[in-house]
């Protein structure tokens, strides 16, 4: 090795040697001993905080009792609408709870009750870790936990209340026996409509003492805790229902596991469905109805049901109290007055609901549920089976023009566009054969998306669904406020064959009311309670959103829906010349629904009326309702609208529409140009179809039989691409309580623009 070899191997040895005190520099403060001890350390503190925290930590009173109290409802004034809520509340000793029943709670909740601690280490570890995320309730407690939380503690969710759950519940567990602790459980937990504890539920659900409860019964009053609310058979929705009888079931099986039910017993048992609740006392029908749906918009929230209902809550609504009275008298007149149950037996079958929206704020003016308590438990202003029918068609052109869509011919959809309107025209274009026919078979010729919307002619919006995109017009619908899960994308959708509530429906049309800015109907104003003494209130969510649809698009529409009104299948009952007013009528197949919603620059109203059979509560038509025939929209639902809104605007009429746009029929024509000497030669629009819209009409230049007035230019066999259509039909189309025969709505033409599919 030479001697510069030699000089770079010492170098190397050096940089190595320099890089190994480096190395071992790190390691002296990393090494796995020490890490080790850091970690016994920290276990150490955290046991010796853990046995002096329970040490600390007492037993408190049980305090549940005491915090009970009504809960005051208001109008948006201030004035007390309703004071709800009274100690319903009877403790039984464990010895008058059948022991399946008792053994029914156990299976629900906590299989292991008798032999844990009374904690669930794992699932309280996971609760707060959620607690700290931000993430809300979470299951996992025990029932000696949910006990100590009913009687002992509050239903906040911070980590510090849970620790104190968890030290509590260890002294519990270990102080009572599981008998005394099941019991307590049982007799605190909230049932819903308004019963604590076991007695008091067994008498609101099964009008029965505790003793004579059933293992079904028990395990449904089991079930409920999990959401009383949303579990309560008589009000829940279809999941909810099904949800709590896959619970009950679940509970039944855990018993047969646990071998307190012989699975020979299991295979007996059958939903025991529980009776309709009581009205409550002191409180009017409809007011029932605020309330409930008042304490559901809290509980979506994200506020403890049980503890709302342990009272001391101030709830302010944003219902107006003269308006509210103004609906309900408005229904009495052009409605309920007319019914005659005894005499025809349809008027029984006649149901009505409502929502009146403040389209400024978002909260609900006015709402009407029905007969109410005790003759009709479901809300009618909220329930969302019943079909929207042609209502749905502005929805439609809103999707239209928001995704500028064209024509099968590469035209734009606008309110002028032109439409062939030809009765069970085959749609073009779509990928399911479907050819609806138009309200009483009646056919048009030519016409424009205006003279459509004022006539409800189902022809032209089956084919305007296939031009858009059905998907596409489903997205508008639910950015509306309209539930997806019950709408699907099939052709039958342009007909307005989804479900679809009033309260639904008024804000879908409030958003065009507010130029596209989204308006979620919202019943509470404001809801306060005590914390530790202080009044505070619950932040709730803003009824008025984000923008969904544009200003030009929601305005047209605005100005579009002013022609049904004006000219179409609502004007005999809703044309008022002393306030602006936009709208749009309904009526489904078999006419079992039918439907008026329609707004003023200030106040949006949605009703909507169907039948139902009080045996079973299936739908059914309404023909026949009030000794007449066919009931439209333009009927009952326009004339109690009309009725209400005149009554609720009052003096307040003055306010016009203010609208950007230059489409649809609340625009002025453009006045028809002087004709010059010369004859032109060149030939009109209803003889050759333009290959590009105008942006404006210039002149009516179709004839009538073309442009919509109701006479069809050409009624000979369709020659229009197409399968053959299907037998019936939804009917998009209103005649509006007239005769039919003819132009059945009575809907003028309007100016129209070439080109047509």
């Amino acid at each position: 090795m030479g001697r510069a070899d030699a000089r770079r191997a010492r170098e190397g040895s050096a940089r190595r040697a320099k890089q190994n005190d480096k190395k071992s520099g790190i390691r002296r403060f990393f090494t796995w001993k020490k890490l080790l001890g850091a970690f016994l350390g920290a276990c150490l503190l955290g046991i010796l905080g853990f046995i002096g925290l329970y040490l600390y930590v007492d037993i408190p009173k049980g305090n549940s009792a005491a915090k009970l109290q009504s809960n005051v409802f208001k109008y948006s004034d201030g004035k007390v609408m309703a004071r709800v809520g009274e100690l319903n509340r009877e403790s039984v000793p464990i010895t008058r709870i059948p022991k399946d029943v008792q053994h029914a709670f156990v299976a629900a909740e906590n299989k292991t009750f008798y032999d844990d601690s009374g904690v669930d280490l794992k699932g309280t570890l996971r609760g707060v870790l959620n607690t700290l995320r931000g993430q809300g309730k979470q299951g996992g407690s025990t029932i000696t936990q949910q006990y100590v939380k009913n009687y002992y503690l509050s239903q906040e969710q911070t980590v510090s209340r849970k620790l104190q759950e968890i030290v509590i519940s260890l002294k519990v567990d270990n102080k009572f026996s599981k008998n005394d602790i099941l019991a307590g459980y049982i007799n605190t937990s909230y049932y819903g409509r308004g019963a604590y504890g076991i007695q008091a539920a067994a008498q609101a659900y099964y009008g029965v003492d505790v003793e004579k409860l059933t293992v079904s019964q028990g395990a449904y009053l089991a079930s409920l805790l999990q959401a009383p609310s949303q579990y309560d058979w008589t009000s829940a929705t279809k999941a909810g229902q099904k949800r709590v009888k896959e619970r009950w079931a679940y509970t039944l099986d855990n018993m047969v596991e646990m071998k307190w039910l012989p699975a020979a017993d299991r295979a007996k048992q059958t939903f025991d469905k529980p009776q309709a609740p009581k009205p409550l006392r002191g409180v009017s029908p409809q007011t029932s109805y605020l309330v409930k749906q008042a304490k559901q918009e809290l509980f979506a929230q994200g506020v403890d049901e049980s503890e709302f209902e342990a009272g001391g809550w101030t709830v302010t609504l944003g219902i107006d109290k003269n308006k509210q009275k103004a609906l309900e008298r408005s229904v009495k007149r052009k409605l309920t007055d007319d019914l005659d149950p005894k005499k025809r037996k349809v008027d029984g079958d006649a149901q009505l609901g409502a929502t009146s929206v403040d389209p400024k704020t978002g909260h609900i003016v006015a709402m009407y549920g029905g007969a109410g308590y005790p003759k009709h438990y479901t809300n009618n202003a909220t329930r969302s089976d019943y079909q929207p029918a042609s209502t749905f068609k502005p929805l439609i052109l809103a999707s239209a023009m928001e995704n500028n869509a064209i024509t099968q011919g590469g035209l734009p959809i606008t309110p002028n566009t032109i439409y062939e309107g030809r009765n069970r025209r085959p749609v073009v274009g779509g990928d399911i054969a479907f050819a609806p026919p138009n309200e009483d078979e009646h056919t048009y010729g030519k016409i424009s998306v205006q003279t459509a919307t004022n006539n409800s002619v189902n022809a032209v919006f089956a084919q305007m669904g296939a031009d858009v995109g059905l998907e596409e017009i489903k997205k508008t619908a639910v950015s509306l406020g309209m539930d997806g899960s019950k709408i699907d994308a099939k052709p039958a959708m342009t007909l307005g064959t989804m479900g679809a509530s009033p309260l639904q429906m008024a804000g879908a049309y409030a958003t065009l009311d507010n130029h596209g800015t989204k308006v979620t109907p919202t019943l509470v104003k404001k809801a306060v309670h005590p914390v530790d003494g202080v009044e505070t209130a619950v932040p709730l969510k803003d009824p008025i959103g984000d923008r969904v649809l544009s200003r030009r698009t929601a305005d047209t529409l605005t100005s579009v829906l002013t022609g049904v009104v004006n000219d179409g299948t609502a004007t005999q009952s809703v044309k008022n010349t002393a306030y602006e007013a936009a709208g749009k009528t309904g009526t489904s197949d078999d006419n079992k629904s039918a439907w008026f919603v329609g707004y003023t620059p200030k106040l949006v109203t949605a009703v909507g009326m169907f039948g139902e059979s009080p045996k079973g509560g299936t739908q059914v038509t309404l023909k026949g309702t009030g000794g007449g025939g066919r009931v439209n929209g333009g009927g009952y639902p326009a004339q109690v609208w009309a009725d209400y809104t005149a009554s609720a605007l009052g003096g307040n009429t003055g306010a016009e529409f203010d609208l950007e746009t230059d489409l649809g029929a609340g625009v002025p024509p453009t006045p028809t140009p002087t004709p010059s000497a010369t004859p032109s030669t060149s030939p009109s629009p209803s003889e050759t179809p333009s290959k590009s819209p105008s942006p404006t009409p210039s002149s009516p230049s179709t004839s009538p039989s073309q442009s919509g007035s109701g006479k069809p230019s050409d009624p000979a066999t369709p020659t229009d691409p197409g399968s053959s259509p299907p037998p019936g039909g939804e009917d998009g189309g209103d005649t509006g309580g007239r005769p039919t025969g003819g132009n059945a709505d009575g809907g003028k033409s309007t100016n129209s623009l070439p080109g047509f599919n």
